[in-house]
């Protein structure tokens, strides 16, 4: 098994085909099981819409497979290299190129976009004080190339609180695009969207796997998830019940199937 370091070190060199791997993982807490015998995989160029009812189990997965939780068993593979779980960890997550956009809760929002571009991460200078006018520039290129706003009257100086719900979300995402996450994990980013930011949300998902990324997206609005994802996983009750191509599925049968799921084990 590697620690972060080895798998950092051969991200460039070593081909992969899963970016991230889970085998029969399990979580209790106490006597309470959460999940139950997960194994699934996420591509390396991908977006997998994990979708169930409240309680299936996904907050919970989110949190094993990016180091927030440690499982109760199983085994992770992170670019088909698998990790020591005592070791693993948010930070070991970060190392690895997996990043997590919580909704609305990533920015800090009275403070200027390129503040927020480099929080925890700051460019310094020699002297190890934080080189303002290179983090701008650098913001300034995020801006135009990883999100894409372009002529919209939004400038790095530009608070979190000036921008939309769309935006900020954009912003977020771009921000996890521009650190070379191999993964990115969005936890429901259209949630209290109207349906022009909506529109904006999905476009930046479309961004992620045009620049060859992988996604996770946890969503409620089946409607959302089923236009931009590759393979849907359901779960119900902390397993993972069914994995469906968005193309064999309509959106009133996926549903449809969801609803019969939820009488049937209710």
């Amino acid at each position: 098994m590697a620690g972060s370091s080895d798998l950092a070190a051969s991200r460039e060199e070593t081909p992969f085909e899963h970016a991230i791997r889970l085998e029969h993982v399990e979580k209790f807490f106490g006597p309470i099981q959460a999940l139950r015998d997960i194994t699934l995989s996420i591509g390396k160029n991908e977006i997998v819409g994990l979708i169930g009812d409240n309680g299936a189990g996904k907050s919970t997965l989110i949190k094993v497979m990016t180091g927030v939780l440690a499982p109760s068993s199983g085994r992770i593979f992170v670019r088909d290299k698998e990790i020591d779980l005592a070791d693993y960890s948010v930070r070991m997550a970060h190392d690895l190129s997996i990043e997590t956009v919580y909704q609305d809760k990533s920015l800090a929002d009275q403070q200027p976009l390129w503040r927020n571009f480099f929080v925890g991460r700051q460019i310094t200078n020699r002297f190890g004080f934080i080189d303002v006018k290179r983090e701008k520039e650098v913001a300034a290129e995020m801006l135009l190339t990883s999100i894409g706003f372009r002529g919209v009257g939004i400038t790095v100086d530009s608070t979190v609180s000036q921008l939309s719900g769309g935006e900020r979300q954009g912003i977020a995402i771009g921000r996890a695009m521009h650190y070379n996450a191999d993964v990115i994990v969005l936890d429901e980013p259209t949630v209290a969207l109207a349906v022009k930011e909506v529109r904006k949300v999905l476009d930046f998902i479309r961004r992620i796997k045009a620049s060859g990324r992988a996604c996770v997206y946890i969503e409620h609005n089946l409607a959302h998830v089923h236009e931009v994802a590759d393979r849907l996983i359901v779960l119900d009750r902390g397993t993972v019940v069914a994995e469906i191509e968005p193309k064999d599925m309509t959106v009133a049968d996926l549903t449809e199937y969801l609803i019969q799921l939820q009488q049937h084990t209710a």
